[in-house]
């Protein structure tokens, strides 16, 4: 798997997706938010991560949200 920063990832055991920020190697520096707001980062193995596809709907869902306020 071949991932850059802005990647989506997820931890393959589950939890919340989470940022790629820098690849060193088989070491992965990952940033996510917490519930309460908090900006959390942690370098994990390559092995333990999954990427995760951008659903490009949810954009466009929001958009539409937007618009049927108006």
């Amino acid at each position: 798997m071949e991932l850059k920063a802005g990647d989506i990832v997820m931890l393959k055991s589950g939890g919340q997706p989470m940022t790629v920020a820098e690849v060193k190697g088989e070491d992965v520096l990952c940033l996510w938010m917490g519930m309460e707001g908090d900006l959390y980062r942690e370098t994990l193995p390559l092995a333990t991560l999954i990427q995760v596809e951008e659903d490009e709907n949810e954009d466009e869902d929001e958009e539409e949200d937007d618009e049927d306020d108006d």
